[in-house]
């Protein structure tokens, strides 16, 4: 029988009593499942913490001696166990490391997925399919107006800017998918990379997810019109506002995010609204929870078919 309340939100995080455990939490516990390290789900100064070894080695170079107290790090398809629940790891395909997290307990599995996608990516383990009694859903994009574009068509764009570009991206993750497609697809592009964003490349090519050619940012090569492409996280494109001599563009999944209608860089590393229906039909759920975001259209979509309940 499924339990209502095998996992919850309180005041730290989503919770699951039957294994004393937390997924993700927001706020330093004892015990902490840890499904990727972004830092919106890998704080650091948990005490007991169980993670991949990718998510384990990005929380080093986050949080240094403060990213926790003791990790035991689990590869994929290997069960483990929290209080009285069985735990196993499964790709997410939203960036090296991540991970779905499968719990078995009386028998009912439940899948939280964290973040996740379908699309292709070659720096990270591609997301695989699981049955599971209840899926627990990130629904960041379920909406059914939602599409993400081809992600190669998006990085076809760059092709036809032949001046310099200062393009911003997540440190983890995007950078290192766009130095890749970016190689792929445009090679003839010279790609700068953030003195930051450095250490986490270094992750990727040790796991055998070579990234292509790329080196360190100098000023002096910005200075000429090479047709570079400068990555830089967040903070550093937001401080770039008044640049000249580049073409700026922000690479995000988010309307919001973009410089403006016409410069747009559209790559998303979570699900759209198809893709999630192509998870939850894959994996024959009873019920659907979802969270991190607004399940009601998916809610509305299987009103006749599964249950559906928003944790939040």
């Amino acid at each position: 029988m499924i339990a209502d309340d095998f996992i919850y939100f309180n005041a730290i995080g989503l919770y699951c009593p039957y294994g004393d455990f937390y997924l993700d939490p927001k706020q330093p516990v004892k015990n902490a499942v840890i499904s990727h390290a972004h830092g919106d789900h890998a704080v650091a100064g948990n005490t007991e913490i169980y993670c991949t070894d990718a998510t384990y080695q990005f929380m080093l170079i986050r949080y240094g001696k403060n990213a926790g107290t003791q990790f035991h790090l689990a590869g994929f398809h290997q069960t483990f166990q929290v209080g009285k629940v069985k735990i196993t790891l499964i790709p997410a395909g939203h960036m090296l490391g991540s991970a779905q997290v499968l719990m078995d307990y009386d028998g009912v599995k439940y899948l939280y997925t964290g973040d996740y996608k379908l699309q292709p990516d070659s720096t990270c383990e591609p997301y695989e399919y699981v049955k599971a009694d209840v899926l627990i859903t990130e629904s960041t994009f379920a909406n059914p107006e939602t599409a993400h574009p081809d992600p190669v068509k998006e990085i076809e764009k760059l092709a036809n800017i032949k001046m310099n570009i200062l393009l911003g991206a997540y440190g983890l993750g995007k950078s290192q998918r766009l130095i890749r497609m970016i190689n792929e697809i445009v090679p003839r592009k010279k790609i700068l990379v953030h003195h930051r964003i450095m250490s986490l490349n270094q992750v990727y090519e040790k796991a055998g997810f070579l990234l292509g050619k790329y080196e360190i940012y100098s000023r002096k090569l910005m200075k000429n019109q090479d047709e570079y492409v400068y990555i830089v996280p967040p903070f550093t494109f937001d401080s770039y506002l008044n640049a000249v001599g580049v073409k700026r563009l922000f690479a995000s999944g988010w309307q919001r995010l973009q410089v403006n209608d016409l410069d747009t860089l559209m790559i998303s590393d979570h699900a759209d609204w198809n893709d999630i229906l192509k998870v939850i039909a894959e994996t024959q759920p009873q019920q659907l929870w979802t969270l991190h975001g607004d399940g009601k259209h998916l809610a509305a979509h299987f009103r006749n078919t599964i249950f559906v309940k928003m944790l939040a």
